[in-house]
């Protein structure tokens, strides 16, 4: 065992997600440790992979687009997979901007809720 991988147990605790969401990782094959015996082995290549998992979902990228994002750089290399993650960016900042208008208009609408609440307590 390389020195440098990290067990099920550190990999879980080094990106902070449960081990349920990890095997869930692996199932979908997002991540493909390496095995010997039961024992589970994450190696650089999948950290970076799940630095970049995780950086997804936080922009709000669907498991599956990450993965097919994923597979491009393994079938067709680096420029391939920039060039569709501006697409997946242009896409998802366009979907953002959306949510930001309902958020908005969910404060403003809340805010004038309590307002006229406050007065009718006065």
């Amino acid at each position: 065992m390389a020195d440098n991988r990290l067990s099920f147990k550190e990999m879980c605790a080094e990106f902070e997600v449960t081990p349920r969401t990890l095997r869930y990782y692996e199932y979908i094959e997002l991540l493909q440790p390496d095995r010997e015996g039961r024992s589970r082995f994450y190696g650089a290549r999948e950290r970076a992979r799940m630095k970049l998992i995780l950086r997804g979902r936080k922009f709000g990228f669907q498991l599956e687009e990450i993965r097919q994002w994923l597979l491009i750089y393994e079938e067709e290399g680096n420029d391939a997979q920039n060039h569709a993650f501006m697409e997946m960016a242009d896409r998802q900042l366009v979907e953002l901007e959306k949510q930001r208008e309902q958020i908005n208009e969910a404060i403003e609408e809340l805010s004038a809720l309590r307002e006229s609440t406050r007065a009718l307590l006065k």
